[in-house]
């Protein structure tokens, strides 16, 4: 027997019993639908992530300082010493806090108000969208001055240009003398609900004293191992040698985490998930069975004509593949639209994977040789006297 016969015959014997056949494939459909949704969304979200780091650059470092207390921050002073350090294009230190921002009759209440320099910009891939950023003169005469985020700008001037008004941040005022091009959401929250003002006059708004957070721009890529120790000894010198007061994070390591992290879950979802192919393969060997004891004559027949155990044995394993092959292409094209309604309705990314539905399907087939070797093999030893004489 060719192949093309027995795949005929299979097809033959699916079609004659409709509902079985789909029930019978249910466990593998379940099973590639599991996969392919899962493993795509998982990939999507890691990609969004990844993208947002890139979008960074893979040259940007960021120092916490993670310690308590007044005398565990940086001064700007302190930075503008960090800055000599050679290999570094910008550093930018960030004093953040909440604050209620107001213009006219509208309030906008938790909004984050930066203290900053004139380096943060540029370290962090924003874009003036009208007016000028900040100064080093706003800084020095600790001007009250704010850029405002392209969201909080609409929130409170609606579609009309903010440059040149004036705002109450948490009562105090100050002059809105830019505005910032949108720049969408990372997994920290929005960069666009955002007022940003001179670090000197968020000390003394916020009554704080230095950064806990500052962003480092690395001229080159290959210098950022240099720059990193060279930050760590200056660090060392600044809290005495205490390395838990301080954390330096390369941008480069945080996306191999991410890589890693993302294979290891794709493979916990993939494994979970082939679960239910495993129980697809029992409920095929199951119904194969039932398939040999109702065609017990049939293979009596075939046997008493001519036909060979390899034949016959060929026949099943053939009808197998196609049970679970068949239900492997329905599981990848619903778990493909089950991942694009997902993505829809939870506004997250997906990404299909060429490699991921060819081993889904390839497992599928492989399940429904398996778990039909052993119906088949039942199927190929029959005698054939005792077959025909079967009721």
């Amino acid at each position: 027997m060719n192949f093309m016969q027995g795949f005929k015959m299979a097809l033959k014997s699916i079609l004659s019993n409709k509902l079985r056949s789909l029930l019978t494939m249910l466990g593998i459909i379940i099973g590639v639908t599991a996969v392919i949704a899962l493993v795509s969304l998982g990939q999507g979200a890691t990609k969004s992530v990844q993208e947002q780091v890139q979008g960074l650059g893979t040259n940007l470092l960021t120092v916490n300082i993670t310690g308590r207390g007044a005398s565990n921050s940086l001064s700007i002073e302190d930075v503008n010493g960090l800055s000599s350090i050679s290999g570094i294009q910008y550093i930018s230190p960030t004093s953040s806090s909440n604050a209620s921002i107001k213009y006219d009759s509208k309030t906008e209440d938790s909004v984050s108000v930066v203290g900053t320099n004139t380096d943060y910009m540029k370290v962090r891939g924003y874009e003036l969208a009208s007016g000028r950023f900040l100064s080093q003169i706003d800084l020095d005469f600790r001007q009250k001055v704010a850029v405002l985020g392209s969201d909080t700008a609409t929130s409170l001037f609606g579609f009309s240009n903010p440059v040149g008004e004036y705002i109450l941040v948490n009562g105090n005022r100050y002059k809105v003398v830019g505005l910032l091009a949108s720049k969408g959401s990372t997994t920290n929250g929005s960069n666009d609900e955002v007022v940003m003002i001179p670090f000197t006059a968020a000390e003394r708004l916020f009554k704080s004293k230095g950064a806990r957070t500052v962003y480092v721009q690395v001229e080159k890529d290959d210098q950022i191992d240099k720059v990193v120790t060279e930050l760590e000894t200056a660090l060392s010198k600044k809290f005495r040698g205490s390395t838990n007061s301080y954390r330096v994070f390369n941008q480069s390591d945080i996306l191999e985490t991410l890589s890693s992290v993302s294979d290891t879950l794709t493979l916990a979802l993939a494994g979970i998930a082939s679960i239910s192919l495993l129980v697809g393969g029992i409920g095929i060997m199951n119904i194969m069975l039932v398939s040999v004891t109702e065609r017990t004559r049939e293979i009596g027949i075939r046997k008493a004509i001519g036909a060979k155990k390899r034949d016959i044995l060929v026949q099943f394993l053939i009808e197998s593949m196609v049970l679970s092959g068949l239900g492997g292409l329905l599981g990848i094209g619903i778990g493909m639209g089950a991942a694009k309604v997902a993505s829809a309705t939870l506004d997250m990314g997906i990404e299909f994977s060429m490699q991921i539905i060819v081993i889904a399907f390839v497992f599928s087939v492989v399940i429904g040789v398996v778990f039909g070797m052993f119906p088949a093999n039942k199927a190929a030893k029959l005698k054939p006297i005792e077959a025909l004489r079967f009721e």
